[in-house]
């Protein structure tokens, strides 16, 4: 009995060796994919809002691009505009934009092919 439980304890502190370390690494290498975030909700009935979150230390320059595509499953009257955003946020700091379908007045609506990306503050 007693050497099983030794076997349990050397395992799990084998194991606790080779992932902790990484776990608890310093944040030197960290990336802004770690603390920056993104979401969208739906704000009336032809708008989405785009909203970046800096969760990093440094202040970040993002971009946001879509597509809204109006009347996106008919063939004839399907037409795309490209749209983007730039935000600069602090340190902690939130900004939003606004992808907007009124270009579609009365026909259906659909935003695609949305991409963003930060990078850190030059300034």
């Amino acid at each position: 009995m007693r050497t099983a439980t030794w076997a349990r304890w050397a395992t799990c502190a084998l194991a606790l060796s080779i992932f902790v370390p990484a776990a608890f690494a310093d944040g030197r290498h960290k990336s802004l994919a770690d603390c920056t975030a993104f979401d969208q909700v739906d704000k009336s009935d032809d708008s989405v809002q785009f909203t970046i979150h800096n969760g990093c230390s440094v202040p970040v320059d993002c971009s946001i691009s879509w597509r809204v595509v109006c009347a996106p499953d008919t063939k004839k009257r399907q037409s795309s505009h490209a749209a983007a955003a730039k935000l600069a946020l602090t340190d902690g700091g939130t900004s939003t934009a606004q992808a907007s379908a009124a270009i579609c007045k009365d026909d259906s609506w659909a935003i695609r092919d949305v991409e963003w990306s930060c990078a850190p503050n030059k300034d």
